[in-house]
């Protein structure tokens, strides 16, 4: 006998955005309370069913998770009466359409709402078995463990849920409410197969659900952008469906900068560079403002780069609290590389403190570069960590930003940076050269310096400037004589 045969087909699926702790830090966000969307029921599905992949689109995620099928009517109730009106417990999984996720913009109703994109099963859980503190739900995709986690500490717990809903509207029997997805939720492929069980390791006799299976395939139909919106997807919806930015492939480490070209870069100062990158027409290419928090510095690294927006009081709640990009950025960072953060020249905050600081040694970067504030200033002076920035603010990032995205094009100082470019920073401040010059223009700086050290001495020995800075021929074949490069 079947699920659909022991169940009563639910007029509603109720699904929850944030539940898990895991998931809601993956995100950069824990919600205050619980928010919810709708599910319908022609996307019900048994294990061993398959799920389609359309045509044409890349980003089909799987969600393990604990489905409750409501077994009374359910109105007006307190917490401590919620449990009891859940007859049922089982696994369940909330597959997803990242690429039409964006189209929905929130209703999630044609990404998750997809004939078979609900399956649930196999086995039912007696409710009054077990204890909703007491779950764990586990998901595989080909036999790997990628989902584990339990109930015990759940932003929301299922009382609640339940609690909440019914003061809204009325739950009737058989429907469901899928309670969210744990850390782990990923894209799975044509041929991929993803099984989500449900158990309560300390009830007696372990109560379990059995293994939900779901068999992905890869649809033939392509839509029709006569009837409707088509699917897209950019680095952030790859970047959320496949969990992080490394999963997705969006975090490839940028070329090593090559030893003896780190080595030239060292020695040529950031004036001598600047100006061979004008006579090459680049003249863009300053980091303006910022000054480092210990004089005598030199800082040369490849860029990753962090983008504060202007702070605004929603956009904070959504993504200035858990792991935000600032902090994933941070954490993200390698070694020789150097965090380029664009603050819009906002000095009235920190962009960084020591704690982020040190984080940032312990991931061997290279320096951090920022044209906003520092806080904990001292102690990012005393550290063995270049930094440049518009120097000491006391705030944290609330007062003016919000942490928003990593590793994109950003403006920083008014010059562009984009990630792979090769940063430097001296005394004189902070500039960015495209990689494909770095090689040409620390020769002709390192060129240029010698020249200049050898005039200095010419003046310092009595020899007027004029004819001699710049070089006249006359002056041009002395210098090559005592180099030994000319005539």
């Amino acid at each position: 006998m079947g699920l659909e045969d022991r169940l009563p087909r639910p007029g509603k699926i109720i699904a929850v955005h944030l539940s898990y702790p895991s998931r809601a830090d993956q995100r950069g966000r824990r919600p205050a309370a619980p928010s919810y969307f709708l599910k319908p029921s022609s996307s019900l599905a048994e294990s061993g069913a398959t799920v389609e992949r359309p045509a044409g689109t890349e980003l089909l995620a799987f969600e393990g998770e604990i489905a409750l099928v409501i077994g009374t009517a359910a109105r007006g109730i307190g917490l401590d009466d919620a449990w009891d009106h859940v007859a049922w417990v089982t696994a369940a999984n909330d597959w997803g359409l990242y690429d039409l996720r964006a189209n929905d913009r929130g209703s999630n109703l044609r990404n998750k709402g997809r004939d078979g994109y609900t399956p649930i099963g196999p086995d039912l859980i007696d409710a009054r078995a077990v204890d909703p503190a007491g779950l764990r739900v586990r998901t595989w995709r080909n036999d790997e463990l990628v989902q584990d986690d339990t109930t015990a500490d759940l932003l929301f717990p299922f009382r609640q849920l339940v609690a909440d809903l019914a003061q809204h509207l009325t739950l009737e029997p058989g429907d469901v409410i899928l309670t969210g997805t744990p850390a782990g939720s990923s894209v799975a492929l044509p041929g991929d197969v993803v099984e989500v069980e449900v158990d309560a390791p300390d009830a007696p006799g372990v109560p379990t659900s059995g293994r939900l299976v779901s068999r992905v395939i890869e649809g033939a139909a392509r839509f029709d952008p006569a009837l409707g919106s088509l699917p897209s997807v950019d680095d952030r919806q790859r970047e959320e469906a496949w969990g992080s930015r490394a999963a997705a492939g969006l975090d490839a480490p940028a070329p090593a900068l090559d030893p003896a070209l780190r080595a030239k870069l060292l020695e040529a100062p950031v004036a001598g560079l600047s100006q061979q990158l004008r006579k090459r027409g680049l003249d863009s290419v300053s980091i303006d403002g910022v000054r480092p928090t210990r004089p005598g510095v030199k800082l040369v690294g490849v860029a990753r780069t962090l983008r504060f927006v202007p702070h605004r009081e929603d956009l904070f709640r959504s993504h200035g609290g858990g792991y935000n990009a600032q902090k994933r950025a941070f954490d993200a960072v390698g070694e020789g590389e150097v965090i380029v953060i664009e603050a819009r020249g906002e000095r009235g905050s920190g962009t960084l403190g020591d704690i982020l600081a040190l984080r940032a040694i312990a991931r061997g970067a290279a320096g951090v570069v920022t044209d906003g504030g520092v806080r904990d200033y001292a102690a990012v002076a005393e550290m063995d960590l270049p930094v440049f920035s518009q120097g000491p603010h006391p705030a944290v990032l609330g007062r003016r930003h919000v942490p928003w995205d990593a590793d994109i094009a950003i403006a920083c100082g008014g010059a562009t940076v984009v990630p792979g470019d090769i940063v430097v920073g001296d005394d004189d401040g902070v500039i960015v050269i495209p990689p494909a010059l770095a090689d040409e223009v620390a020769d002709a700086a390192l060129a240029q310096e010698a020249e200049d050290a050898w005039i200095a001495e010419q003046v310092a020995a009595g020899h007027p400037v004029e004819g001699l800075f710049p070089m006249n021929a006359e002056w041009r074949a002395r210098f090559d004589a005592a180099r030994g490069t000319g005539g």
